[in-house]
């Protein structure tokens, strides 16, 4: 079985390979699954925005399709401390601005913040995942020490261009596993 370190080498190949006509097509595929969850009772969703040098998950219509669809929606984006692997969580409204560092992560500049435990909808990025809910990312363990943070019934989505692998061989206790993840051809529900 796979380690998250082979993981990482050969999903982030496979995304940096694919064409962008099927990543485009990928994408517009999920967010049309995305578009199928229940957002009635959420007040704060937690975006990401995409590294578009690594081919992430666009979520920008996503965040268009919420605005428009969910007004009771206030969407929040994260801003990381490299360094310290910690991650702050801003409103991300009319007023926030934008900026994009040396690793090509696009976050808030500043503004108010929200407390994970105010969360209720985390989308998740990935490079691949399991079929028991465990994923593999870029290795800094900053999602995971993020979801700790939230309340215990945080419904945590990935997003990933791929399918699951059977297992990954070394996740740990330590890992936060996902309740869902979405892909371009299905909706993976890992709670029961």
């Amino acid at each position: 079985m796979p380690t998250k370190k082979d993981l990482r080498i050969t999903y982030l190949e496979k995304r940096l390979n694919l064409p962008a006509t099927a990543a485009a097509t990928a994408n517009a595929a999920i967010l049309q699954h995305c578009m199928d969850l229940d957002y009635s009772s959420m007040r704060y969703v937690h975006l990401f925005l995409p590294i578009d040098a690594k081919k992430e998950v666009d979520t920008r219509p996503l965040a268009q399709w919420l605005r428009e669809a969910h007004p009771q929606v206030n969407l929040v984006l994260s801003s990381t401390d490299m360094q310290t692997s910690q991650m702050l969580h801003y409103l991300w409204d009319a007023h926030t601005v934008l900026t994009t560092h040396r690793y090509g992560m696009t976050e808030p500049a500043g503004g108010t913040l929200v407390a994970p435990s105010s969360i209720d909808l985390v989308f998740v990025p990935l490079l691949a995942f399991d079929l028991r809910g465990h994923r593999a990312g870029y290795g800094k363990g900053m999602y995971d020490r993020f979801l700790q943070q939230c309340r215990p019934d945080v419904l945590t989505v990935g997003l990933s261009q791929f399918d699951p692998v059977p297992a990954i061989d070394d996740a740990g206790p330590w890992d936060v596993r996902l309740k869902m993840a979405i892909t371009p051809q299905a909706i993976y529900d890992f709670k029961s």
